[in-house]
């Protein structure tokens, strides 16, 4: 069980700006609780915050946590895995015997207030939930909404509906997942990361049956073989066959700016729908999605009306703007997989000649940074091998997130790798951002898409191209 929430209870976040905790401090503000954070940077989330009666500080010291005190206040203090035993403010808070919870632990106390949706997975969680939110908002079944990206109907990442249901991004990377009990869990797909947490595909495949053992039900995507031989859920389903599963969705034609798919249930056809999202992967997603609100009872004729309203997070295929001719667009890739898939579907855009860009790309220049030196170390091979798959790469500096240097590992041994499977690709590596820059204003071409991919601050390219 998690611990009780109780109404109104002051709550106070260290690093209140993080995609995850100000998802939470906007429900819980909403709702009524006293809400405080503590955020070196001014961002708009943070600004945004503020705006709805948050109260922010800019530092992180023991005297936020003494004004609290001093004020009468003894709130909850919510910290995520990133916020080190180290920082003043919560030593602080420890002293003064106050609570301390994970962020985790918050999500679950407003996970077991109401029927829940929890999406889990490797890949594709925050889209998936994002299209799951979309298409109950469109049904007007109106969802409280927790998700890892902004979800483009709702232009934030937290809402505090009014509906029956909680939609709810459940995040593997520190197996705090564990501590969620939802009435529906979803699972995308399952493939060794965070190699910083985990020892090993059986360790997270062990927090993954336990995540799935606190859910009420259980859907999967069966078209994960990892998946398959793994997990025993509640329901499958599929983009690549009906039979067998309980919900498919099927391609009819599969284009760079959209999907045509038709839907199955228990392996007979309910109808065909357009998903204006290109990809097999984001027609997986939607799959998941749909199936969801079908098993939690939305009638397929009120969701497939939302379907045409359904956009990917931000940083997922974000066109940032037009540089020169140049499309720049920002993608949140940062494992093989995901890396592998969001080219393939560039690639499509290229060869079509239809995209949801302002004009079809002739060519594909693609940019990566890559994401800590342990994901580097672990799948150098696949990711060699997923960035093949372009016209032109250039790779920027390995981005810690935080994580001491490893010896030998960096980028320049991810482009020699990447040269010794094609030599004839042309590859470039910067220094830091403002040279990846440059060279995306001398290797591009009009009529380019520059894809920018990573989880770091390589969406930092777009600013330094408009300025």
């Amino acid at each position: 069980m998690s611990r009780p929430l109780e109404r109104q209870h002051p709550v106070h976040f260290i690093g209140v700006g993080g995609i995850g905790m100000s998802a939470l401090a906007k429900i819980l503000v909403d709702r009524g609780h006293p809400v405080s954070g503590s955020d070196p940077r001014d961002t708009p989330t943070s600004r945004q915050l503020t705006q709805l009666g948050v109260t922010i500080v800019h530092e992180q010291t023991a005297a936020t946590i003494e004004t609290l005190l001093s004020d009468g206040r003894r709130p909850i203090v919510v910290i995520s895995t990133a916020i080190p035993t180290s920082n003043p403010e919560l030593r602080r808070a420890r002293d003064a015997g106050l609570e301390i919870w994970h962020r985790s632990d918050l999500l679950a106390a407003l996970i077991d207030q109401q029927a829940s949706i929890a999406v889990a997975g490797s890949h594709g969680k925050t889209t998936t939930s994002t299209l799951i939110t979309t298409l109950l908002m469109e049904a007007e079944e109106d969802p409280t909404a927790i998700i890892g990206g902004i979800v483009p109907c709702l232009g934030s990442n937290g809402h505090a509906g009014h509906g029956r249901l909680l939609v709810a991004e459940a995040d593997e990377s520190d197996g705090s997942l564990v501590k969620f009990r939802p009435q529906l869990g979803l699972i995308t797909n399952l493939e060794l990361d965070h190699t910083d947490h985990y020892n090993g595909l059986d360790d997270l495949i062990i927090t993954m049956r336990r995540f799935a053992d606190g859910c009420d039900q259980v859907l999967a995507n069966r078209d994960c073989l990892i998946l398959k031989e793994h997990i025993q859920p509640d329901a499958w389903w599929s983009v690549t066959c009906a039979d067998g599963v309980d919900f498919a969705a099927l391609p009819l034609q599969l284009d760079g700016d959209r999907c045509h798919a038709r839907f199955y249930e228990n392996g007979a056809p309910v109808g065909d729908f357009m998903l204006p999202l290109p990809g097999l992967h984001n027609l997986s997603n939607a799959a998941g999605a749909l199936a969801a609100c079908r098993m939690e009872g939305v009638p397929f004729e009120r969701l497939v009306k939302g379907l045409t309203a359904l956009k990917p997070p931000g940083r997922r295929f974000d066109l940032r703007g037009t540089w020169e001719g140049r499309h720049i667009v920002d993608d949140y890739a940062h494992h093989p997989s995901e890396v592998k898939a969001t080219l393939a579907m560039a690639q499509l855009m290229v060869s079509s000649g239809r995209s949801p860009l302002p004009s079809p790309p002739q060519r594909l220049l693609a940019v990566f940074q890559p994401h800590r030196y342990s994901r580097t170390q672990e799948f150098l091979e696949s990711f060699a091998s997923a960035l093949q798959n372009c016209d032109s790469l250039l790779l920027a500096p390995v981005y810690s997130a935080g994580e001491e240097p490893l010896r030998g590992v960096c980028s320049q041994i991810l482009a020699d790798r990447i040269q010794e499977l094609k030599p004839d690709l042309e590859i470039a590596v910067a220094d830091n951002l403002d040279h990846l820059t440059q060279l995306v204003k001398t290797r591009s071409r009009r009529e380019d898409l520059v894809l920018a991919m990573g989880a770091g601050d390589v969406n930092g390219l777009w600013p330094r191209l408009a300025a």
